[in-house]
């Protein structure tokens, strides 16, 4: 009470004797609650000069403005209606014109504001809702910097204290001083188009009775300046000077030439008055005085004017003398006062001029160093900036607050710190400001904020559009309705309110229109994916979050940001089909969506909503791998698949890498090469069975799309592919296969996705009368580019074999005929596994060339017959008329027959009986590529089967040479009997049963180049033509053709040489193409060095007797020409030589590139006309980008330098290296390319020099992951460090810190290569290797293993081993700590507390912890040592000789009933102390098979007292141990004397009283069944006992005993003992909820809600369901009990308090609504505060916040929400927030009583939390209430 007292004492108002003047009590009525009482008065006497001053001004003008002009800045309080002013155009809008005003003051001009005209104009158009022709919008008639004369037409305050000048620039307002009479020539008047004429303009001066006319030719020169069209636009505002006066003013002529506005100037003839000056006019002015804030001038002889400190000069600073004279320009007339202010800056004394801008860049600019030049203390500071220009910062700018302001820091000269935060056109001067916060501040404009920036701003106004929030003083954004939450909020005045803070997202910001759209979807606002904000940013994978603005029946379109949209087509909303997506999607809805395509130029984005992801691993439906696949399979990437079903149109499989997760498929035409074989692999295969070596092709559709075509697949490894268009070039030639066969062409696609047209006639080298007869679908084929259209994307291919072939017809068909039969054996060994069917074995066996014992079946009309016979059973066997030779058989016969072919797809085998097949010859050994005569004898689909002529061995020989080869016309077919010759190109017995060979060496077909792989090609086939050329002499010819190696050269009309790549130059810069440096065309002198045979292009030596019939080798090098003739017989000689003997190892080579050999991998090169040479793969660079793709780092016809590093096998070529010779030696540095992948282990890496390497998993990276080996395929490319290189055993190392030593990169995981790296204590990280009995084996490094004893594996105990198998796989990557180092073992650990990690078994395995089950036994063990210390004293014949031999270090206590088998070792010399906290712990701890205990949430718990009653269990153990011992004496009975007979009757009684006394013990705890039913005997209508009853029967995991004696209690207790028997049927609720079914927790529900009030049973079940963890079950009884106690309050909170508890805010939003309409209204007020302080307990604290701010506002007197939401604060809120509420609070109109009480809760507040000011602060305004009320009273 003293302490309320000394806070605020009674009575009236004590004049505080300090404070020394007494207070005007008017002024502190006016100024309740503020306490700078001095600081106000000052303003208060100012202002009443100011009126003084007005007042003076009245009374007499003229002279006041002569005298007493106060030179100061124009202020905006200075501002009144009516008041002109020149301004300069800042900004232009649709809707206004931004100006700005002297000395920083800025306004705008409505668009209603700008003529009489204009207005008509816009009346029209919005009356015809229609855009009108000749109506121009404000921007095409205003740009920044247009001068213009405006009149305030009101200067309005909004609520937040800002003024806003509202400005017109119409000519009746601006120009209504001047009248018709006043008018004469010269003067100078702005004035807008009002009319276009024939000859000139009508225009609007705004004088009335006065026409303005303005000629055209006065206008052309202003037209052609400005170039905003031919034409003037009404509406437009021009400076105009009067030509000429007619009719006293009626007429007047005008003139907008610029030399002559600029020359203009007002003169006293022009008869100005103060009434109808204008602004803008450039007057001759005279100084008259000059004072510290500018200058006083007189100007047109009478008028008295001001310059402040901002309008002069900048040059001449204040260096003004009086009388000075000078040009000044008109700024402002203020109506009543009539001050005049001008101008003395340059730019604005030319009219028609503007003033110079600052550039974009400036704006927003920090400058460090700016110095003070001048400081004004009523108005503020100018600076001088970095670059020399001045700026001007106002008073409030120049520091956070008055307070804070120190006006010595702002002394001429002192450098401060600034932010550019405007310009001012009007002073020509920067706006500074030296705030922090604005210095710091991350937007100052819109130009600074950026699509996709999360900003922070507050709600300034909700509208039916949306929510306008003020992001920054001067910028202010909207948020459509749309994006206001995540879902449409139908009354968003429910969740924001005025002044919320909210953090929302940039959507769209459009700086020129000052557009700024926001989202507050969280979604969105919390979205961590990339923005989209751009269709060029919209990349091919890319995920991001966009939302929904449209659904349709076609699909849904997806909005980003700066309006990017996109399609998501009905195929990609989801995996499975959505016929209705606008059921199923709505709008605004936020999207996670991946781009599948993007066409910027179009902008056309195509989107999916089937996101690639990792899918859960339970569900393994068929979506689950969809959704992997994606991140998975890359195309060209190798996989092994199982056949899971056979489709119509191909097979459905799934790949064995991912364990069968992902389903592919592979249609039928991409089975094979082959057409036939396609349908016959389709034939034979079945499910189940296992394709190797298939290729991804696509995952463009719905699944993976797989090839085994062999071409394709090849040409993707050896990257003879084009990935994307931009790849493409004109000449490439790329393996495809046929999309689609239209009338006009083919359309052929590529790996990769590409797709080209071969049209009508680049399809064959034949006439192509119908394209299908030539492809069809799904053919493998080889196509060459021949143009591409880059803006269509389209390709023109041709198929041409002769385009497309390499010209050796006869390789090419061998290599078809070879992949066919390889394919064959395939099929043969797959059918041959079936093993059940006959029929399919049967296929297998036979092969051409079998005989076979047959009978005639059937002889047909044409001649051909049918056989039968047990070796064919099921199949047809025929032969045709000409294969049955000149035999007659007849049916029933029997015969032999040879086959010749067997089709397993029709299952027809074709047989011959002609003898000279059948004839038994001895088979010869033939060679290979001899030529023989053969017979053709059949004819199938891919090959022709053939008889050798001399030995009739059968032989299979290409019908096509080409992929492409595919149409023949019928003279061109080979024909059965016809003989032809073939060469033999596989000779051995194989398989197949036939040779193979091909066709030839017949007449070559016409477009076939003779050319072969490793010879130099020359264009055309030279004729050989006979020449008289000897070696060294010199010729003269023309060069032919330039090709990248050797270059032809006409010597006459039929003699052609060549001269190589190396014979040009004699010095050759390595890079360069010296071939290009001659030109078809060009005259050459050259000397013969040789010859080239004509047949074989092998050079020959100049004594070869072939010689004159060669095509001569020509040299060009200055060298050769004038050389000796013994250099050219060396030549010779060494042209002679075959080997390659003069280049030894070691030696550096010039050589010049052929081509890159993708087959073979090496690059072909040429050293010289008879030498070449290869560099293999690995050797051409250390650079792995160069090796991914050789061919495009190597040009044909480039100069490299190469290091000879032998010869190849045969000889003939050179090996060389461009790497130098690879030494391979330790800790050097190569490269190497990955050759195989081993799980858990690592790499097997191919090295240059055909040596190989490994990589251990532990030296992939410098940083362990998961899965190491994942990045790794076989054939990348990978630079290695060689670790060491003994034993021919290579180690390899790809550690980043190994490679790259100087980069410093983090290495997170340090090599351990010896046991001395590992230190006790360290943690470390690596690989499970193994679990073995002993212990889990934990890889550190390649050589180093660590053990880790299963106790140090986790804290649970796992009986099964099976469970660490499964969560410790081999190749597991953990952390360890290390427990100890020994020489040879390193023990580790894995246990949470050592590593710090998670447990590597999951606490949700429910497994008990070791520790429990220590504990556990330390208790038995304390017991069983107390039950012998008893034994040990009541036996009387044990010496203590006994207990000492008992083992006193260690025991191991033998496993009882409860133990696990664990052993657990314990020191007999431990304290009891311990022991007793043993035993407490372990009275607590759960046992592994109990069953878990039933949990009321009553007034009593289920542990009650259970300490005890375990505490008791010793006891009962102790009893039934002497009655053990009691065993032993009494089977001694008959030799008990009398004596004992009587001392064993006494203890007896003794026992019995000890007995009766512990059950008559009140503090004894029951443990009996028996014991409870004494004591609920005693008090029967105790809930708690009953419970502890029902506890004790589940201990012992008896549930119908505990139900049982629930039951009993419901009928034992009294039936006015309501809250008893309501525990105990919570309590049974409770034991079915744990331990019934769900149809006997509703039967006893059922039951409890008929005997006790309802709402409570079903608010304890909800708590019940809640607390074990069924929340679907809980959340259906809340929507119950919804319906059934729809009036009760606490239902409605209780469910509120668990939707917040799930995290569910929005819900709980929806139910707040929901509670309200049902409640009655006087409940509102109380429902919505509880629902607000759960929401700052479980939710979101803004929207409490906001819940309570809304109820305040609309019930400011209830102090009971008051009280809440200042606890609620001082709890969870900030002191700035809660002083804010409290200063709310106090500055209420309430009952004098609750003033008090909240003045002191604030009070008490700042005593705890605030200072010596704040407290005092209150008490003050505590003071000034209680002066208020009292001065109320007298009053």
């Amino acid at each position: 009470m003293a302490s309320m007292e000394e806070n605020f004492p009674r009575g009236g108002i004590q004049k505080k004797p300090t404070e020394g003047r007494t207070p005007n009590p008017k002024l502190e009525r006016d100024n309740l609650f503020d306490v700078h009482h001095e600081e106000q008065s000052q303003k208060r006497k100012r202002s009443q000069s100011d009126q003084g001053r007005q007042k003076k001004f009245k009374a007499d003008k003229i002279a006041a403005a002569k005298d007493n002009v106060n030179i100061e800045p124009l202020t905006i309080q200075a501002l009144c209606e009516g008041m002109l002013l020149l301004g300069c155009v800042k900004e232009v809008s649709d809707y206004e014109l931004v100006v700005s005003l002297p000395n920083g003051l800025s306004g705008f001009v409505p668009v209603t504001q700008i003529s009489d005209a204009y207005s008509k104009m816009l009346s029209k158009e919005v009356a015809q809702g229609e855009l009108l022709e000749d109506l121009n919008s404000l921007s095409d008639m205003y740009s920044p910097g247009t001068l213009v004369r405006c009149i305030v037409t009101s200067v309005e305050k909004s609520a937040d204290g800002r003024r806003s000048i509202k400005l017109s620039i119409d000519p009746k307002k601006v120009n209504k001083g001047l009248n018709a009479s006043a008018l004469t020539s010269g003067m100078l008047l702005s004035g807008f188009v009002s009319s276009v004429e024939d000859h000139g303009y009508l225009i609007d001066i705004g004088v009335s009775g006065t026409h303005a006319f303005l000629p055209r030719q006065k206008a052309q020169n202003y037209i052609k300046a400005v170039n905003r069209g031919p034409d003037l636009k009404i509406g437009q505002n021009l400076n105009c000077v009067i030509v000429d006066v007619k009719n006293e003013g009626r007429v007047v002529r005008l003139s907008i030439d610029r030399s002559e506005v600029a020359a203009s100037l007002a003169t006293e003839r022009q008869n100005w008055t103060l009434s109808n000056l204008l602004p803008g006019l450039v007057v001759k002015a005279r100084v008259q005085k000059v004072a510290p804030l500018g200058i006083k001038v007189s100007f047109l002889s009478s008028f008295t004017g001001i310059v402040d400190f901002m309008h002069v000069d900048p040059e001449k600073s204040m260096n003004y003398s009086p009388d000075q004279v000078m040009k000044a320009c008109i700024l402002s007339i203020h109506p009543t006062s009539k001050v005049v202010r001008l101008t003395l800056r340059q730019a604005f004394l030319h009219p028609g001029g503007s003033p110079n801008q600052l550039s974009n860049d400036r704006m927003g600019a920090v400058v460090e160093e700016s110095t003070v030049k001048a400081f004004y203390k009523q108005f503020g500071a100018v600076f001088e900036l970095d670059d020399g220009t001045l700026a001007f910062a106002r008073l409030k700018h120049l520091s956070k607050n008055r307070r804070s302001f120190k006006p010595g820091a702002f002394k001429s000269g002192c450098k401060h710190k600034c932010r550019i935060i405007d310009y001012s056109l009007m002073d020509e001067m920067c706006v500074v400001s030296l705030k922090y916060q604005i210095i710091e501040a991350r937007f100052l404009q819109y130009q600074d904020i950026h699509t996709g920036d999360v900003v922070q701003g507050k709600v300034f106004a909700l509208k039916p559009i949306g929510m306008q929030v003020k992001v920054t003083d001067g910028i202010k954004g909207l948020v459509p309705s749309m994006h206001l939450a995540d879902v449409l909020l139908k009354q968003p005045e429910k969740k924001y309110s005025v002044g919320n803070e909210v953090k929302c997202r940039v959507l769209e910001c459009n700086p020129a229109g000052k557009k700024l759209i926001l989202t507050l979807k969280k979604s969105l606002v919390q979205s961590k994916l990339p923005i989209l904000s751009s269709y060029e940013d919209a990349k091919p994978g890319l995920v991001t979050h966009g939302f929904v603005v449209c659904a349709r029946e076609f699909g849904c379109i997806v909005k980003f940001y700066n309006d990017v949209k996109g399609l998501v087509p009905k195929n990609e909303l989801s995996s499975e089909p959505i016929s209705c997506p606008d059921k199923v999607f709505h709008e605004g809805q936020v999207v996670k969506v991946v781009v599948l395509k993007c066409e910027p130029w179009q902008e056309r984005l195509l989107l999916s909503f089937r996101l690639s992801s990792k899918a859960a691993p339970e569900d393994k439906k068929e979506c689950t791998p969809k959704k992997k696949q994606k991140v998975k399979y890359q195309i060209g990437e190798i996989v092994d698949v199982k056949v899971l079903k056979k489709k119509d149109n191909g097979l459905e499989v799934s790949v064995l890498e991912d364990e069968g997760n992902v389903i592919a498929s592979i249609p039928t035409v991409h089975l094979s090469d082959f057409v036939g074989n396609c349908k016959l692999l389709w034939h034979c295969l079945q499910e189940g069975d296992v394709l190797p070596r298939v290729m991804c092709l696509s995952d463009k559709g719905e699944r993976i799309i797989l090839s085994r075509k062999s071409a394709v697949i090849s040409a993707v490894q050896e990257e003879q592919v084009v990935r994307n268009f931009s790849e493409i070039q004109p000449g490439l030639l790329l393996t495809g296969y046929v999309r689609k066969v239209m009338p006009f062409g083919v359309f052929v696609e590529f790996p990769f996705g590409v797709t080209g047209l071969a049209p009508k006639v680049s399809m064959s080298d034949k006439f192509v009368t119908d394209t299908k007869d030539h492809f069809v679908v799904g053919q493998t084929v080889i196509a060459k580019v021949m143009s591409i259209d880059e803006e269509k994307q389209r390709v023109l291919l041709n198929l041409k074999v002769s385009e497309c072939s390499s010209g050796d017809s006869a390789a090419e068909g061998f290599a078809l005929l070879n992949q066919y039969f390889k394919e064959m054996k395939e099929i043969r060994n797959l059918l041959r596994r079936r093993g059940e069917p006959s029929m399919a074995r049967g296929l297998c066996e036979l092969v051409p060339g079998k005989e076979l014992q047959l009978v005639v079946q059937d002889v047909k009309e044409d001649g051909s017959a049918l056989f039968s016979g047990s070796c064919v059973t099921g199949l047809t066997v025929t032969a045709t008329r000409y294969h049955l030779g000149d035999k007659n058989i007849v049916p029933g016969e029997k015969t032999k027959a040879l086959v010749l072919h067997v089709d397993a797809l029709t299952s027809k085998v074709y047989v011959s009986l002609r003898e000279e097949l059948l004839k038994q010859r001895a088979k010869q050994q033939f060679t290979e590529h001899s030529q023989h005569s053969a017979i053709v004898q059949h004819i199938a689909e891919e090959f022709a089967i053939v008889s050798l002529l001399e030995t009739g061995q059968l032989a299979a020989i290409p019908i096509a040479s080409h992929f492409n080869d595919t149409f023949r016309f019928d003279s061109e077919k080979l024909k059965v009997g016809q003989t032809i010759s073939a060469t033999l190109k596989v000779v051995k017995v194989n398989d197949h049963g036939v040779l193979l060979a091909v066709q030839g060496p017949a007449k070559k077909n016409v477009f076939v180049k003779v050319r072969k792989e490793s010879e130099t090609a020359l264009e055309e086939v030279l004729p050989a033509v006979k020449h008289s050329l000897s070696l060294g002499d010199i010729v003269t010819g023309t060069v032919k053709s330039v090709k990248p190696t050797h270059v032809t050269v006409a010597i006459d009309d039929r003699l052609t040489g060549s001269i190589h790549a190396s014979r040009i130059l004699d010095e050759v810069p390595i890079g360069s193409f010296p071939t290009y440096t001659l030109k078809a065309g060009q005259k050459v002198t050259a000397r013969v060095i040789g010859g080239r045979d004509v047949n074989t292009h092998r050079y020959l030596p100049i004594t070869h007797p072939h010689f004159t019939r060669s095509i001569p080798e020509l040299s060009i090098r200055p060298s050769e020409i004038k050389g000796e003739i013994t250099a050219m017989l060396n030549l010779k000689e060494d042209s002679a030589l075959k080997k390659l003997g003069h280049c030894s190892v070691g030696q550096t080579v010039t050589c010049f590139v052929k081509k890159y050999n993708i087959l073979k991998n090496w690059l072909e090169v040429e050293v010289t006309p008879d030498i070449r040479g290869r560099v293999p793969h690995l050797l051409l660079s250390l650079n792995t980008k160069v090796l991914k793709h050789p061919e495009k780092s190597f040009k044909n016809g480039q100069a490299i330098s190469a290091t000879v590093t032998g010869t190849d096998v045969t000889e003939t070529k050179l090996c060389l290296s461009l790497t130098g010779i690879q030494s391979l030696e330790q800790d050097t540095i190569t490269v190497g390319v990955v050759t195989k992948v081993t799980p858990h282990v690592g790499l097997t890496i191919a090295l240059p020099g055909r040596k190989t390497g490994k990589v251990s998993i532990f030296h992939l990276n410098d940083t362990y992951t998961e899965n190491p080996l994942n990045d790794f395929k076989v054939g990348k490319i990978v630079r290695c460090y060689i670790l060491s290189n003994a034993n021919g055993k290579i180690q390899l190392s790809l550690r980043q810190s190994r490679l790259n030593p100087k980069s410093n990169s983090k290495v997170e995981d340090v090599e351990i290569t010896d046991i001395k790296d590992v230190k006790k204590g360290q943690l470390v990280r690596g690989y499970v290797k193994s679990i073995t009995p002993s212990g889990v084996f934990f890889g550190l490094s390649a050589s180093l293993l660590g053990r880790i004893l299963f106790q140090n594996v986790s804290p649970y105990f796992v009986h099964k081993h099976s469970l660490y198998e499964k969560y410790l796989p081999g190749g597991k990557l953990l952390t360890a700590k290390v427990l100890g180092v020994t020489e040879r073992h390193i023990e580790l650990s894995l246990l949470p507390e050592d590593t710090g990690m998670p447990s590597v078994l999951p606490e949700s395995l429910g497994l008990p912890r070791y520790d429990a089950e220590e504990e556990k036994r330390e208790a038995n063990d304390r017991q069983k040592k107390e039950k012998l210390k008893q034994k040990t004293k009541r036996r009387r014949g044990n010496s203590e000789s006994e207990q000492e031999t008992k083992p006193k270090r260690k025991k191991i206590c033998p496993a009882d009933e409860n133990d696990s088998g664990i052993e657990v070792y314990y020191r007999e010399e431990e304290d009891d102390d311990q022991e007793e906290e043993a035993a407490k712990k372990k009275s607590k701890i759960k046992k592994p098979g109990e069953a878990p205990r039933l949990q009321v949430s009553m007034g009593f718990t289920w542990e009650e007292d259970m300490n005890a009653m375990d505490m008791s269990v010793p006891n009962q153990k102790e009893e039934s141990s002497e009655s053990e011992e009691e065993e032993d004496p009494k089977s001694k009975l008959k030799k008990q004397t009398k004596k004992e007979k009587e001392l064993e009757k006494q203890r007896k009684e003794k026992e019995l009283c000890k007995l009766e006394a512990a059950l008559m013990d009140p503090d004894r705890q029951p443990q009996s069944a028996d014991d409870f039913d004494r004591l609920v005997l005693s008090s029967p209508n105790s809930s708690i006992l009953w419970l502890q009853y029902m506890a004790f029967h589940l201990q012992a995991t008896e549930i119908e005993k505990a139900r049982a004696v629930a039951e009993r209690a419901l009928k034992t207790i009294c039936f006015r003992e309501e809250q008893e028997k309501l525990n105990i049927w919570v309590a049974l609720l409770n034991l079915e909820n744990m331990y019934g079914t769900e149809e006997s927790l509703m039967k006893v529900f059922e039951r409890a809600v008929q005997y006790n009030e309802p709402l409570k049973v079903f608010q304890h079940l909800c708590d019940i369901y809640a607390n074990s963890e069924k929340y679907k079950k809980a959340e259906e009884l809340y929507h119950t009990m919804l319906k059934r106690f729809r009036q009760e309050k606490s239902v409605w909170l209780k469910y509120a308090s668990f939707l917040l508890k799930q995290g569910q805010t929005e819900a709980t939003h929806r139910l707040l609504e929901r509670a309200l309409k049902a409640l009655p209204t006087k409940e509102h007020v109380d429902v919505i505060s509880r629902f607000a302080q759960l929401e700052f307990r479980f939710g979101d604290p803004e929207h409490a916040k906001a819940l309570f701010e809304s109820t305040l506002s609309s019930y400011p007197k209830r102090t009971d929400i008051w009280s809440i939401y200042m606890d609620i604060m001082i709890k969870h809120g900030s002191q700035k927030e809660v002083r804010d509420i409290f200063e709310r609070v106090i500055h209420l109109s309430l009952a004098p009583k609750k003033m008090k009480f909240f003045f002191k809760r604030y009070l008490d507040y700042e005593k705890k939390f605030g200072t010596t000011e704040s407290v005092l602060a209150v008490k003050r305004a505590a003071l000034e209430y209680v002066e208020t009320k009292s001065s109320f009273a007298d009053t």
